[in-house]
């Protein structure tokens, strides 16, 4: 009898890392098209554990991160860098950190990417997380995405409502 009970809960551990492992599936995120740039590295090496108080979750691809399991906010270093643009461009500064973005509204998510770095960082808020949740997310991701070079671009008019355009 002693057999059989060690089977038994062998097969129990068995099922619970089958269960847990179906928890952690990797999201599935396409990398961006200059994602093997050596400067990604040290931003997403950045990224912090926690976004929009989601934890953290694996990704499928290089140079991308991921908070959340319902509805995750994404993050991809090597999008092209944008040029000028009529979009809102916020400039965050958080504990000695400061990065431009660019923010387009689409009818499920913001998406917010740096302005004036290179490599360029993406970064997707889904609506469902409400408004005020970009600026947060923003405002957490802007040390990482600091870490990339400069191109001497930056945001320029008044506030939210200002274009991006190169710097004088």
């Amino acid at each position: 009898m002693p057999g059989v009970r060690r089977a038994r809960l062998g097969g129990v551990g068995g099922v619970a890392v089958l269960f847990l492992s179906s928890c952690a599936t990797p999201l599935v995120v396409s990398p961006a098209p200059h994602a093997a740039d050596p400067n990604c590295a040290a931003v997403m090496l950045a990224m912090p554990d926690t976004v929009g108080g989601l934890a953290r979750r694996a990704t499928t691809s290089q140079a991308t991160d991921s908070w959340g399991d319902e509805y995750p906010i994404v993050v991809r270093c090597g999008v092209d860098v944008p040029g000028p643009s009529t979009d809102t461009c916020v400039t965050i500064t958080t504990t000695g950190y400061t990065a431009d973005w660019i923010v387009r509204e689409e009818p499920d998510a913001w998406i917010a990417t740096t302005y004036g770095r290179n490599p360029a960082v993406e970064a997707i808020v889904p609506k469902i997380r409400a408004d005020a949740a970009v600026d947060e997310v923003l405002t957490e991701l802007t040390p990482p995405a600091s870490l990339a070079g400069t191109t001497g671009r930056a945001c320029v008019g008044l506030g939210d409502a200002a274009a991006a355009s190169p710097s004088p």
